[in-house]
């Protein structure tokens, strides 16, 4: 039996800091996995290193990103006092009394949009400014010092593919028989129908044809109903609830809520689109919401998450690849949100991952597969692939929102991680690695030329 503070478990002040004593409930086993079919070798990297750049150069590699997509957008993108990109002229208003409103009409903005985020009583006002975007905000936060403005930031993926691996067999493989204990999904059967895993995924785009989502139930949401497939949401997908073969998620045949806050959009991942995820994702009651996705701090996005988790939903985020000296991330680094780091396959975290007390979980992370878009599987390396392997797990063991059953699952699963840092709490590795066995691992040794 382990003892586990809830409070540093779930960084969240509301939590009493009793240490409970917890009894040690076995987690799943899960078997180790290969891909189906021949695996062939194809970088897609750009300079063909993948997981051979150093800190640094991944680092440059994001700014790079940023300024590029601030440059090629510049119409509609700019860049905040801290050089993160944001959408022009925009500025979010958090639930605004008459008051609120008027004073951003005297400052020059005009109203664009309202959201209505009813699970979680609250809403949203977009305004617009033709001025100079901070000069506009800082001029309307000394009208009315005490009303939630900040900027529609744009959030980005937290991981990057490496290699393409060949296609599967149409068959898939053969269907690997579930290792003794091993948990699935729960499914229904008529009058003693069981409560259906379900888990929630804010990202970009899933391409629900790939054969890795073949029968499952896949919940869409955004873009005005166009399906927009892209090969992160895709990978993301595939590690949360996919399965194919020998090829399995966390939470394989697992309902999924996915939630496209990209869209193809060059203002795609903004704080609106966003927290519009959380809300449907609420409103739908789906417990486990999985987001990897990295930004800075935003005054409405943290207000909205707090929200989340306080009504026991449980949040699960990449912590980022920008290195152990850089400065945290969000939302991995938000109170009760559960980050999670990267490891490789020799369970050493990865050179590129954030480091800090925001690191509550490391989970395989590099050299293992996920789903491509079309078709056929990928190398990954990163946070963002981390972080579903933890969501899926989660979602095996919380059915349904409810705060005391999110703290056991949370405390479940810390009781059973591998440590491999300091005791407690460590920067590195959090409460330690966890489903090191569920890594989608192709047969590294036997790559080829496609």
């Amino acid at each position: 039996m382990r003892a586990i503070t809830l409070m540093v478990l779930l960084g969240a002040t509301q939590v009493a800091a009793a240490q409970i004593g917890l009894p040690a409930v076995r987690l799943p086993n899960l078997p180790a996995v290969g891909l189906p079919g021949s695996v062939g070798q194809d970088l897609l990297s750009g300079n063909g290193q993948g997981a051979d750049l150093d800190v640094r150069t991944r680092r440059e590699l994001r700014q790079a990103r940023i300024r590029e997509l601030l440059r090629r957008h510049a119409d509609v993108l700019e860049a905040d006092p801290h050089g993160d990109p944001i959408v022009r002229g925009q500025v979010l208003l958090l639930s605004p009394d008459g008051a609120a409103l008027e004073a951003a009409a005297a400052a020059g903005f005009t109203e664009v949009r309202e959201l209505s985020l009813a699970p979680l009583g609250m809403r949203i006002v977009v305004l617009h400014t033709a001025d100079h975007t901070a000069r506009a905000l800082k001029a309307l936060e000394s009208r009315d010092p005490a009303a939630t403005y900040d900027f529609n930031h744009i959030y980005l993926d937290s991981g990057g593919q490496v290699a393409s691996i060949a296609r599967a067999p149409p068959d898939g493989g053969a269907q690997p028989a579930p290792e003794e204990g091993a948990a699935a999904p729960a499914e229904t059967h008529g009058a003693a129908a069981t409560t259906v895993v379900r888990v929630g995924l804010i990202d970009s785009g899933v391409d629900a044809d790939h054969a890795a989502f073949r029968g499952l139930a896949i919940h869409r949401h955004g873009c005005a109903g166009a399906l927009v497939p892209d090969s992160h949401g895709t990978a993301v997908a595939s590690l949360l609830v996919g399965r194919d073969g020998a090829f399995r998620g966390a939470a394989p045949g697992a309902e999924l809520y996915a939630a496209d806050v990209f869209c193809g959009a060059a203002t795609g991942g903004g704080v609106d689109t966003v927290v519009e995820a959380f809300a449907w994702l609420l409103g739908e009651r789906v417990p486990v919401i999985n987001v990897s996705l990295v930004g800075p701090a935003n005054n409405l996005l943290r207000t909205v998450v707090a929200g989340v988790i306080a009504r026991g939903y449980l949040v699960v985020a990449a912590v980022g690849n920008d290195g152990p000296a850089a400065p945290p991330l969000y939302p991995a680094a938000w109170p009760g949100v559960i980050g999670v780091t990267a490891v490789d396959a020799r369970g050493r975290v990865l050179a590129e991952a954030e480091r800090g007390s925001q690191v509550k979980f490391a989970a395989p992370g590099a050299d293992m597969a996920a789903a491509r878009t079309p078709q056929g599987y990928v190398l990954v390396r990163g946070t963002s692939f981390a972080a579903p392997l933890v969501a899926g797990l989660l979602a095996l063991a919380l059915k349904a929102p409810d705060e005391a059953a999110a703290h056991s699952a949370l405390a479940d699963l810390a009781a059973h991680a591998d440590p491999h840092g300091a005791h407690g709490v460590d920067p590195v590795y959090g409460y330690g690695v966890v489903a090191a066995g569920l890594r989608p691992q192709p047969a590294l040794t036997h790559l080829r030329p496609n």
